[in-house]
């Protein structure tokens, strides 16, 4: 079965974020840069915001115990855009395409809700989707089964089989495919437009 319904995750799919590049800027020790993303804003705390807390309860107890690092905490927030570089090669190329063949375009993202206005001013690709979840907008972040249901809701209640999901992340994909999605493991836009154009999406 091909599928007719392009459902896209976001970081690391069509938009290249990562943490580091920030904090490349703010530390001139890149050991030290290392050790403030390994101890103190980790991966783990930044999921809380992914799940709806807001930036300014997250960092409140991460700053009461690093009170030496507050500026460099509130700048996961305040200079959120500079953890960017555009899009991830190619993929907004492949969005555009995807458009231009009035595919349904959806997105599935683990994102604070905060910043989610400022996304869509910073990547125009994003206004192509007809919708797009936003983890921190209802309190549910992948791979919790219920983030795809909703998703599916929002797309209209399509045969799970009529969807391709894009993810650069196996556990998600071994979700998706549980639920009975087709699935694209995200590794370059290279190999993404293959599947693309063996789905006749493209």
């Amino acid at each position: 079965m091909t599928a007719r319904i392009a459902l896209f995750d976001l970081g690391g799919v069509l938009l290249d974020w990562s943490p580091a590049r920030l904090y490349a800027q703010i530390f001139s020790n890149a050991a030290e840069a290392d050790r403030f993303l390994a101890e103190v804003c980790t991966m783990a705390w930044h999921t809380e915001h992914d799940r709806g807390v807001s930036f300014a309860d997250n960092a409140a107890p991460l700053i009461a115990k690093y009170p030496q690092y507050e500026p460099q905490i509130r700048a996961w927030h305040s200079r959120w855009g500079e953890m960017f570089d555009g899009y991830i090669t190619g993929t907004d190329r492949l969005v555009e395409m995807l458009h231009g063949r009035e595919v349904p375009l959806y997105g599935l993202s683990n994102m604070p809700a905060e910043i989610w206005p400022q996304m869509l001013d910073m990547f125009p690709a994003l206004r192509r989707f007809r919708e797009v979840v936003v983890s921190g907008q209802i309190g549910m972040i992948k791979p919790d089964p219920a983030i795809f249901h909703y998703t599916r809701t929002r797309m209209g209640d399509p045969d799970p089989r009529d969807v391709l999901f894009i993810d650069d992340l196996p556990k998600n994909i071994a979700m998706a495919e549980a639920l009975g999605y087709q699935t694209h493991l995200f590794t370059d836009a290279a190999r993404l437009e293959g599947e693309l154009i063996r789905q006749g999406l493209l």
